[in-house]
């Protein structure tokens, strides 16, 4: 079985005061927030209002970010940290993009760093026998499943925390109650962008944010 030296599942998240910006425009606005190990959380709110910005500024994606973020009592500081947390973190963004030159899904499913469990997850989710198809040719749900899938494989590697970007937006009713379930099993703490109402009602918390600040509706 693949290994990995990331620490155990679960690992908390620490925001203080972070602002991220675009240029000159403030995304995110002074987000205090902190969630526990293993602690599933939805973001919600209206297009433009900070979610995607916020969750990769957590991943580490977005690097113009002022205040404290901390994942695990991590920073990126150095590169060692910075390699740290694309380690710790499993990452479904909301429109996958195949790429110039396009991966072979299995090959996308290898990457998570557990390849049998994240195949075994594709064959759950009905996208196994597309493991040899490249990903621009699969269809926006069939590509979010592989996705998913990937993100199982990167918790059975040992990332502790997954965020998910709309990870629902391209499925039917049942592909949406059969990836929230996935999702919410998972034993990682759980940032996830949704306006799915099932998808929210798993989780432990519902924050809304708005005009890049956070507030607890649920």
């Amino acid at each position: 079985m693949e290994q990995s030296n990331v620490e155990a599942l679960g690992l908390d998240v620490r925001l203080r005061g972070v602002v991220c910006r675009h240029g000159r425009l403030e995304a995110v606005s002074g987000v205090d927030l902190e969630v526990a190990r293993g602690e599933r959380i939805a973001l919600t709110g209206t297009n433009g209002s900070g979610k995607t910005t916020l969750l990769r500024a957590v991943l580490g994606l977005h690097r113009k970010v002022d205040g404290e973020l901390l994942v695990g009592g991590r920073g990126t500081r150095t590169a060692a940290e910075w390699a740290w947390r694309r380690r710790a973190c499993a990452w479904i963004p909301q429109r996958p993009a195949a790429g110039r030159f396009p991966l072979l899904a299995r090959e996308l499913l290898a990457s998570s760093g557990a390849h049998e469990a994240a195949a075994a997850a594709a064959g759950r989710l009905g996208v196994g026998a597309l493991a040899d198809r490249s990903l621009d040719s699969l269809s926006g749900g069939q590509l979010q499943r592989m996705h998913l899938a990937r993100a199982v494989g990167c918790v059975a590697a040992g990332a502790g925390v997954v965020l998910a970007d709309e990870p629902t937006a391209a499925l039917d009713f049942a592909g949406q109650e059969e990836a929230a379930e996935v999702l919410t099993s998972l034993g990682a703490t759980l940032l996830v962008v949704t306006h799915d109402r099932a998808m929210a009602e798993r989780c432990d918390r519902v924050l809304e944010m708005a005009a890049g600040r956070l507030r607890e509706v649920r």
